[in-house]
């Protein structure tokens, strides 16, 4: 590599940081980034390869503890969040599983909110216990319930704002004092929100973890995730458990996503405005009996989305009345919009959360979270915003 990386780029802007930040160039000078598809590298003599072992050569090992492709996505990421260090996954729940792995160990507890995607319940209920980490899941809009949860053996508190699929917005400053006071560290998940929207380590926050399949690629091409945090818990607590279990991204990955993140600012900020549109017009529907929205002053923690979020991001609740018969005729009479799991992607995305992504919680569940059988969550995409509330009002007309 020729060129270093600009430490310049720590006085950029956001939009300037997701094209330039963290490039390096090879000899040939490239304009984009280069993608090291590599598993390993070449030491010039036996004392090399001894000298970048031990840590006193900083090169790179092996491309499952860290490639430059990968290592520039690192760098332009939380160069964009603020933070320290970050290490990049091959997924969204890679990244998940690593933040609380690195946090725990036997016989220590986790307090996480109860409105979570169904595979971090799972990690939380299920496999955590597994490992002698006890959990205990709460809401997570009630501070006093935080207060109550914790315990001294309390290691990790974890949260998703907004969440999945219900949008609540959860007061991140509150729990991360809370979090400090017993020594623990605040685990944010920050995908709905993005790291345009929201910065949960200004507000207090040890750990940001994201699915950067979403919003991040946000064009249907490729998994990943990355875990943000200081330079030390990274080095000492993540870095470790990436070298030895394996959930690395790899390198074409991690190409991709970097020209994502180029137009993640004009991407999302398209996709909010259309879903603050699409919002307000659902609001009025007299077959829409609930409507969820953190840009809409009736949205139940409104203002606390006003005081840490700098928008409403691209995700809309709904709920249809008539329950599931009904929703299912409103996502089925839909054109433009397709039905998905997926989210933050270019097109427009629709899933029934009680039959998708949470149907593996079980009814009780759902029901204490507040997923009726009638509820629908849609990702908006770039499509032209009046295509998109055409496709809606049709929709509805079919019910």
């Amino acid at each position: 590599m020729t060129d270093t990386k600009n430490t310049a780029g720590t006085n950029w802007r956001p939009a300037t940081a997701l094209v330039h930040g963290g490039t390096t160039r090879s000899p040939f000078g490239e304009t984009s980034e280069a993608m090291f598809l590599t598993q390993g590298f070449v030491y010039d003599s036996a004392e090399a390869a001894e000298a970048r072992f031990n840590g006193e050569d900083p090169g790179f090992v092996y491309s499952r503890y860290a490639n430059p492709t990968v290592a520039m996505f690192e760098d332009r990421i939380k160069m964009l969040e603020g933070a320290e260090a970050a290490r990049a996954t091959a997924s969204g729940m890679a990244a998940v599983n690593l933040a609380l792995m690195a946090s725990v160990k036997a016989g220590d507890h986790v307090v996480a909110a109860k409105a979570l995607f169904g595979s971090c319940r799972y990690i939380c209920e299920t496999l955590l216990p597994r490992f002698g980490v006890e959990s205990t899941l709460i809401d997570g809009t009630d501070i006093d319930q935080w207060k109550a949860a914790v315990k001294p053996n309390t290691k990790a508190l974890f949260l998703e704002s907004p969440t999945n699929p219900t949008l609540e917005v959860i007061d991140i400053a509150a729990v991360a004092e809370i979090a400090k006071s017993v020594g623990a560290r605040l685990i944010v998940d920050n995908v709905f929100a993005t790291p345009m929207y929201q910065s949960p380590l200004s507000l207090g926050a040890d750990v940001v973890i994201y699915s950067a399949t979403k919003h991040i690629d946000g064009q249907g091409r490729c998994l990943g995730g990355v875990v943000l945090s200081d330079e030390e818990w990274i080095t000492e607590k993540v870095m470790p458990f990436v070298k030895h279990t394996g959930p690395h991204m790899s390198p074409f990955s991690a190409w991709v996503l970097l020209k994502g993140l180029e137009t993640l600012p004009l991407r999302v900020a398209q996709q909010t405005n259309s879903a603050g549109q699409i919002a307000d017009f659902l609001a009025g529907q007299s077959k829409v009996k609930r409507l969820i929205y953190p840009g809409r002053d009736d949205h139940p923690q409104a203002e606390i989305a006003k005081r840490q979020m700098r928008g409403g991001a691209t995700m809309v609740a709904l709920e249809i009345e008539g329950g599931k018969e009904a929703a299912f005729r409103f996502v089925n009479a839909l054109d433009l919009i397709r039905i998905s799991n997926n989210l933050g992607d270019a097109k427009s995305l629709i899933t029934h959360p009680a039959t998708t992504t949470h149907q593996s919680i079980g009814e009780e569940a759902r029901a204490e979270l507040g997923i009726t059988d009638g509820m629908l969550r849609l990702s908006v995409g770039l499509e032209d915003p009046q295509d998109l509330l055409e496709d809606v009002e049709k929709a509805l007309a079919a019910i």
